[in-house]
């Protein structure tokens, strides 16, 4: 069994069970992904609230597991070769995940391919966008008089929603055939715009495929579970 406790982080965020998967994370869209993939695969974890607070994000127990001070990240203890690893960037972990249990992430090189490219959709547009369209319309950026930015990312936001209503619209019901750590990253995120206050302004019922298909991602048991782990309070 690997040792964590030497690890800087441990200092903090101590490891009770410290043969699990370690997470360090907060419920936001990007820090639920890991936490309903960990479900999802039936790997033992431990999770540990990691606040989006300077206090903790930008600590050196965490700035030891990611540089980039972002949730989330992990530490698995049985890594490769049983070689502790710690990684960070959601995606990246949602990939490692998947090889290390050979779930969710297709069944030949063609599926894994598809399933990428709507993974890093997510990484490079719908997450930055939408939470930059949060940003403008309900926090801190509400307060900025130039109506530009918050016109620009709502605007791109559509434009993504777009995007995604047409490619459901064939009667699919996952985004890369079989259900996938692409939804994964996706289904979090399209839950964005309910918490934000977006809705109306985003023509949120002209969208029936979307909307069908979050809430058959949200009716899935493991991530009920993810979407409030770790717990806020």
């Amino acid at each position: 069994m690997a040792d964590l406790s030497n690890h800087l982080i441990s200092r903090r965020w101590p490891a009770k069970h410290p043969e699990r998967i370690q997470l360090y994370s907060f419920p936001t869209p990007n820090g639920v992904k890991i936490s309903i993939a960990l479900e999802e695969m039936g790997l033992p974890y431990e999770a540990h609230k990691v606040t989006l607070a300077d206090a903790d994000v930008k600590s050196p127990e965490f700035l030891s597991v990611n540089p980039n001070n972002k949730i989330p990240a992990i530490i698995d203890p049985d890594g490769p070769d049983g070689t502790p690893l710690a990684l960070f960037e959601s995606g990246a972990i949602l990939i490692y995940l998947a090889e290390k249990t050979s779930k969710f992430f297709g069944r030949n090189a063609a599926e894994r391919a598809k399933i990428v490219q709507w993974l890093m959709w997510q990484m490079g547009g719908l997450g930055p966008m939408f939470g930059q369209m949060g940003h403008f319309h309900s926090g801190p950026g509400k307060e900025v008089k130039d109506p530009y930015p918050a016109k620009r990312y709502l605007d791109e936001a559509r434009r993504l929603m777009a995007v995604f209503e047409k490619h459901m619209s064939d009667g699919r019901d996952w985004v890369a055939g079989d259900y996938s750590i692409a939804d994964m990253a996706i289904g979090p995120w399209l839950r964005a715009p309910d918490f934000y206050g977006t809705q109306d302004l985003l023509a949120w019922d002209d969208h029936p495929n979307l909307k069908a298909y979050l809430e058959r991602f949200t009716a899935r048991p493991a991530v009920q579970v993810g979407l409030v782990t770790p717990a806020r309070d």
